[in-house]
């Protein structure tokens, strides 16, 4: 109320000069320099606080998030627990001269649990722990993102002297926001200004200040990081964060499923072999998905059933109360039918759920599980692949003699698989890229391989029609399968995985 009141005394008095016949240029200037000082104050974040958290583990404000806690990184923690001895033993590096590390850069998918690593570094390390995100440093007034950057380092080092700990841990999120590659803004240069004072704070840190400090940075785009952060000195380590294996997913489902009432029949390890491409985020969410599915059953456990409908969620999204209409119901079952039974005899015991269950954008939805995750793939699994993709609109044609525009994502992904056949060499035109390929010799390649691998998905499918009809009927009454079951309808139980 009182700033108010003094703009408006002010604005009465220069309009009583004005009236009065008095020169007010040089008012009007003060006036206009003091709105601007006004808004910069205004709309710039200096008076807010970072993220400060101590280390000691009997602080309220403690970290409570250790190594052991985080599942699925193995390789990730031990680099980083080798990185920080220089904290926790100093004085053993120190005689063996080693060069303290100033900077460690966690990349890799969203979710895979780089600001947890963070955490449980600085708690490792019994130090303050300061954050603060890329964006929070980009202003549009020049000089503002770089007196942030000071602010932050002397933030780090004057709340570990005030908590008498002699390190401290500064965790910047979206380093690529602040640490992009220079030269890319023409309008000003407020973004190199800024990544150059980072540059000058971490040439600045010294092991044998009265506190050490260590940056720790992550990144989702380590490729549009200036050259000059990731250079010896300044980020010496590059960590990668990658999405868990299957034994990294069953070692977090573990985790979170602790304080969980979990049935005895539940199979955690069936669980992570259908969740391969889960980031932590989203298996720490199926968890919380099944519990909720439980809670609204009315059950006090969580069951094998409510984890396997979770999966579906994370995946598809949630249940839609529309309904397509019975043709539309009948075209659908087919197709995810004949994705089924294709997927079933080429990858013997593959097929995980199957159903015609509206979820999100999808009207059906066929789950393939993988025995284990692979990183190399042949050009027959490849192959196998378009041949599935492809199932659904030739099991369509069959039985209603048309395809739809449900097929249209499977096409795109069968494309997609095509083209990485071409670039690795793997298809008829033998070893060559797409982008020099001739464009007729590109279509022909990619058609031919289509036509090949439809042309199989319909040989099986016309030697199992009965099946395919019979299965399709049951789904629109159940509106889901799981896989053993369809594998009993469709007489391959006990079947197994083939080797990828």
């Amino acid at each position: 109320m009182a700033k108010e009141i003094g703009i408006g005394a002010a604005l009465a008095g220069i309009t009583f000069l004005a009236a009065s016949g008095y020169d007010i240029t040089l008012f009007l200037l003060v006036a206009v320099f003091a709105a601007a000082m006004w808004l910069i104050r205004s709309t710039t974040p200096m008076g807010k606080r970072f993220q400060i958290i101590g280390g000691n583990k009997q602080d309220h404000r403690s970290i409570q998030v250790s190594f052991e806690g985080i599942g699925g990184q193995e390789v990730a923690k031990r680099e980083l627990l080798e990185a920080l001895e220089f904290i926790v033993d100093s004085e053993r590096s120190r005689k063996l001269g080693i060069r303290p590390i100033k900077g460690i850069l966690l990349t890799g998918p969203p979710g895979t649990g780089k600001t947890l690593l963070a955490k449980a570094a600085a708690n490792h390390t019994n130090s303050v722990f300061v954050a603060s995100s890329g964006s929070e440093f980009i202003q549009m007034y020049a000089g503002v993102g770089a007196q942030r950057v000071r602010q932050l380092f002397s933030t780090a080092r004057s709340s570990a002297l005030q908590e008498g700990r002699n390190s401290a841990v500064i965790f910047i999120d979206e380093i690529e926001v602040l640490g992009g590659k220079r030269g890319r803004h023409s309008s000003h240069l407020e973004y190199d200004q800024t990544l150059n004072q980072l540059l000058v704070e971490m040439d600045g840190i010294n092991p044998y200040d009265d506190v050490r400090v260590l940056v720790i940075a992550a990144t989702n785009r380590a490729d549009l990081l200036d050259p000059a952060l990731t250079r010896p000195g300044r980020f010496d380590r590059i960590v990668r964060v990658d999405l868990p294996d299957r034994q990294g997913r069953l070692h977090i489902l573990k985790i979170h499923s602790g304080e969980k009432p979990l049935e005895e029949n539940v199979d955690l390890d069936e669980i992570a072999r259908d969740t391969l491409g889960f980031s932590g985020a989203h298996l720490e969410n199926l968890m919380n998905e099944a519990a909720i599915l439980s809670m609204r059953k009315g059950k006090a456990t969580i069951g094998q059933d409510e984890l396997r409908e979770a999966i579906d969620k994370v995946i598809m999204g949630e249940k839609l109360d529309r309904r397509p209409i019975d043709e539309e119901i009948a075209r659908i079952a087919h197709h995810e039918v004949g994705h089924g039974i294709v997927g079933e005899v080429l990858r013997p015991g593959s097929v995980s759920t199957i159903t015609v269950m509206p979820r999100g954008q999808a009207l059906g939805y066929t789950r393939h599980s993988q025995e284990e995750d692979c990183h190399l793939y042949t050009r027959g699994y490849l192959e196998d692949r378009i041949a599935i993709l492809l199932a659904g609109s030739v099991a369509e044609e069959l039985a209603f003699g048309s395809k739809s525009t449900g097929s249209s994502n499977d096409f795109q992904q069968a494309l997609e698989i095509s083209r990485t056949l071409i670039n690795a060499g793997l298809s008829d035109a033998g070893i060559a890229s797409v982008d020099e390929l001739p464009k007729q010799v590109y279509y022909e390649t990619v058609s031919a391989i289509l036509a090949t691998q439809e042309q199989r998905a319909k040989t099986i499918l016309e030697s199992r029609l009965n099946a395919l009809r019979e299965i399709s009927a049951s789904i629109i009454e159940s509106e889901k399968i799981e896989g053993e079951e369809f594998r009993k309808m469709l007489g391959t139980e006990g079947t197994g995985m083939k080797a990828s």
